[in-house]
Order: C-alpha cells, then sequence, then structure tokens
C-alpha cells in the first residue's frame, strides 16, 4: 500500500471549493529585501482562490533563508573542573 499525496480537499475557506496543488511565485521580506521564490508548491481553492502553502517547502524555504545556515557553529568550551591538588601529606589517624 502507497500513500498518495492528496490531489485535492476541501477549503476551510469558502467549504465551496477545492484544493488543488499548483505552483507559483512566493514573496517574503527578509529584513528590508523583498525575496521572491518561483515555482514554489501551494494549495489554491478553485473557488475562493485561498492559498495554503505547502508546510515542508516553508519549511526548506527557512532553512535555506536562515543567516545561520551553512555556517559553522561556534563550539562552545567548557571550563575544566579544577581538580584539588594533594599537599603530599597524609591525613594523620
Amino acid at each position: 500500500m502507497t500513500d498518495k499525496p492528496k490531489e485535492s480537499f476541501p477549503c476551510s475557506e469558502c467549504q465551496a471549493g477545492m484544493m488543488h496543488m499548483q505552483h507559483m511565485t512566493y514573496f517574503t521580506w527578509l529584513d528590508e529585501e523583498l525575496v521572491t521564490v518561483p515555482n514554489f508548491p501551494a494549495w489554491v481553492c478553485d473557488m475562493c482562490g485561498r492559498r495554503e502553502y505547502d508546510a515542508q517547502a516553508i519549511s526548506w524555504l527557512t532553512t535555506i533563508l536562515n543567516p545561520e545556515t551553512g555556517k559553522a557553529s561556534a563550539s562552545k568550551r567548557r571550563p575544566r573542573p579544577t581538580l584539588k591538588k594533594h599537599s603530599g601529606t597524609r591525613p594523620t589517624p
């Protein structure tokens, strides 16, 4: 048994239309710059036009646009615990 991706599902906005997968240009702001991503997957209602972007594609895009992506993580060095030095004498009984 294979899990096929949904071909369509009812629109949660208008309840009359069906959501279908389409590829469109996605727009988002990154600081003060407008970023456009062509051929981005989105579910679009054939009646009201509501768009729901594919969650996996949004996750992928967020990773790519993250300024920390590709940078080596700074290793947090922990200080070594200090060992108590022995005085060289043994305690007397």
